[in-house]
């Protein structure tokens, strides 16, 4: 089989970090980039999740700003002094109406 050059570039602090690491597992940095490759190449994805951070965020967003529109929803409603009591049974009767 005929090999070729992969060249990566990384901070320099990752990839101490990661070539101590790939020493205790008892291998190199590049067999343990090998194990990656051929795993991606043998399950067609890449073996862990990839999220963007901005996801969390914009969902945390969007969830603040949920929050604002019923709580401002409430207050035009005069709703704003509801006990946590009040809001459970309010609730309970929502639930109850929808389950019959």
């Amino acid at each position: 089989m005929s090999q070729a050059t992969f060249s990566v570039r990384m901070d320099k602090n990752l990839k101490q970090q990661f070539d101590s690491l790939c020493e205790e597992f008892g291998m190199t940095t590049t067999t343990a980039f090998n194990v990656f490759a051929r795993a991606v190449v043998r399950s067609r994805k890449i073996p862990f999740e990839i999220k963007s951070a901005t996801d969390s965020e914009e969902t945390l967003e969007k969830g603040r700003n949920a929050f604002y529109e019923l709580r401002k929803s409430a207050m035009e409603n005069n709703l704003g002094n509801m006990s946590l009591d009040d809001i459970n049974s309010e609730i309970s009767q929502v639930r109850d109406k929808t389950e019959k």
